[in-house]
């Protein structure tokens, strides 16, 4: 731009010349000057507008074109930081009542970082002191050693242990905050809440997987972040199952048995309310799995659910009822029970025998195996085994543990009539305590079947019919006289009128045939009898009473009085009240 003067001389004496005031000229001249610097510095506006315009369309276009092409492209996960992978809630399991069973506690791990480490070999020689499964010499040398960054020392510490090794002083001792899983009441119903350990783990985080029981089973159901706030209620009662241990503990002490189990289940939902095994474990030390020698000698081994044995004359229960379902027999109905009985080259006898005739009542309720083998041979293999599958005995146990697939029973590929003879009386059929007591249930509540179940489920709709609720009435009270007169009398609890049937099964030998002295002793019942609420079944490994002249081990003598301590204990627990002798002669009383 040209610069014009603001005064131009020519133009101010042509002005003086004419008698005009030269400012004007001035003034005109600097007003000409702000326009045309008015107009350059609009023009440089507009370009710069029109420049930052371009620039946002632009910046524009680039985000529209990528938010397009990203909805065109398939879903992918976003990456993150493992340790935010890591998931380490898992809710809570209560029992019926909502009392605590298993939870997580919020925790320390401890790991040391080399940048920060001042002196190694004193904090290994701390931590020693602290931790004794800990090598002093071992950890001294991966603290002091110059090419290591980071070493991992525990995954978890007590508060105790935390406030111990924040004492040692040391900077390169740092903690890392994780939860633990917790079983409060220790021991108390280990085998059904098995346990819990660390799976993937990060120094700040550390996931919490199930390794046995239903922690196990329903470790999907624990770990789902959408009902992490909501506790699994099982059916056990925690009351109840403390005081069934403690009775079954005592018992077992008694009689030097070497193991034993109990289960009191609802006769018509399944809800199993007690389950125990003993010798038991704490899950939160779980002791590892045996790798040598008898694997029912570990405490991890669960009696009541992956004892398969041949449980002897409580077995005897079904082929009464079959026969009686079918129209075979009535009660009072006689069977030949002349001693003994041959069968091709094999000999049949009783304990005590009853003589060369008893009625089908007195078959059950003085536990005769020779009349028992008569009902066999009256209901044929081939229905026996049909009735049997139909109770659940061949198959594995429905049930939510993850044990159970390794408690499938063991029975004869062909069921010749042999075979059935023997299994009418507890030979021949190995089954779990818990496959009787679904078994008995059905035995017990009208007919129906029973799925065993350790979640409460008050809603349980009935099963299918196994049997009529005549024959469930009449085995009831064949149940009840055979503790009031038969090999069970010392289960009587004054008030809870107890029925079931005792089973006394001698242990098979590894080397072939059976031991002399060693038995299974088993009671599979229910209380009370005359309104049946609960099944109850107890069994003693190997028991030997020992109080007279002779060493008794028959059922009668042994889990029988242990099974009448526990109703006592437990009835009122469960919410029974005593009933009159007269209340249970009417409820018992065939109509």
């Amino acid at each position: 731009m040209t610069r014009v003067p603001l005064r131009p001389l020519a133009r101010v004496l042509d002005a003086r010349a004419q008698g005009r005031n030269p400012l004007h000229i001035e003034r005109e001249n600097l007003r000409l000057r702000h326009e045309q610097m008015r107009d350059a510095a609009r023009r440089r506006a507009e370009w710069r507008l029109l420049f930052l315009a371009a620039l946002f369309f632009m910046g524009y276009a680039l985000i529209a074109a990528r938010m397009g092409l990203l909805a065109m492209t398939p879903p992918e996960e976003p990456a993150r930081y493992q340790a935010e992978q890591i998931a380490a809630y898992r809710s809570d399991i209560v029992d019926r009542n909502g009392r605590l069973l298993a939870t997580n506690l919020v925790t320390s791990a401890l790991y040391a970082e080399m940048r920060h480490m001042v002196d190694g070999a004193r904090a290994a020689r701390e931590l020693a002191r602290i931790f004794p499964d800990m090598d002093e010499a071992r950890l001294a040398a991966r603290l002091t050693d110059p090419n290591r960054r980071f070493v991992w020392l525990r995954a978890r510490l007590s508060p105790e242990q935390s406030q111990a090794v924040h004492d040692i002083g040391e900077p390169g001792l740092l903690f890392g905050r994780r939860e633990m899983r917790l079983y409060p009441n220790g021991r108390l119903a280990a085998h059904v809440l098995g346990g819990a350990s660390y799976g993937q783990q990060g120094v700040t985080a550390a996931e919490i997987i199930g390794t046995a029981g239903i922690e196990h089973r329903l470790d999907e159901r624990l770990r789902d972040p959408a009902r992490a706030d909501t506790p699994l209620q099982l059916s056990l009662d925690l009351s109840v199952q403390a005081v069934a241990a403690e009775v079954l503990e005592g018992g077992m002490r008694m009689l030097s048995a070497r193991a034993g189990s109990a289960i009191i289940m609802d006769a018509y939902s399944g809800e199993i309310v007690t389950m125990l095994s003993l010798p038991d474990f704490d899950p939160n030390n779980r002791p590892p799995p045996p790798t040598e020698g008898d694997p029912t000698d570990s405490p991890i081994f669960n009696h009541a659910l992956q004892g398969v044995y041949e449980l002897g004359s409580v077995m005897k229960a079904f082929p009464v009822a079959q026969a009686l379902e079918l129209g075979l027999v009535r009660p009072e109905t006689m069977v030949d029970t002349r001693s003994p009985m041959r069968v091709s080259r094999f000999t049949i006898n009783d304990f005590r025998p009853l003589g060369p005739q008893a009625t089908v009542t007195d078959v059950f309720v003085r536990s005769s195996n020779i009349g028992s083998a008569r009902l066999a041979q009256m209901i044929g293999p081939e229905r026996q085994r049909e009735f049997l599958d139909r109770f659940g005995f061949l198959d594995i146990a429905e049930i939510e543990l993850t044990e159970n697939t390794r408690a499938r029973p063991m029975f004869p590929d062909r069921w010749r009539e042999l075979s059935s003879m023997t299994i009418a009386y507890g030979h021949g059929l190995s089954t779990s305590p818990v496959h009787l007591a679904a078994a008995y249930a059905a035995l017990v509540n009208g007919g129906r079947k029973v799925t065993p179940t350790l979640l409460r489920r008050p809603d349980a709709m009935p099963g299918e019919r196994l049997i009529s609720e005549r024959t469930s009435a009449i085995m009831r009270r064949m149940m009840r006289e055979t503790v009031t007169r038969g090999t069970a009398s010392m289960a009587e609890v004054e008030g809870f009128a107890v029925g079931g049937k005792t089973g006394t099964a001698d242990k098979p030998n590894p080397r072939g045939g059976y031991y002399r002295d060693r038995v299974i002793a088993s009671f599979a019942g229910a209380f009370p009898i005359h309104e049946p609420r609960f099944v109850i079944v107890v069994t003693l490994d190997e028991p030997s009473e020992t109080s007279g002249s002779e060493v008794r081990r028959t059922a009668g003598w042994t889990v029988v009085p242990v099974t009448a301590e526990i109703v006592r204990r437990t009835a009122p627990l469960l919410g029974l009240r005593p009933s009159s002798p007269a209340e249970i002669e009417r409820g018992l009383a065939l109509r």
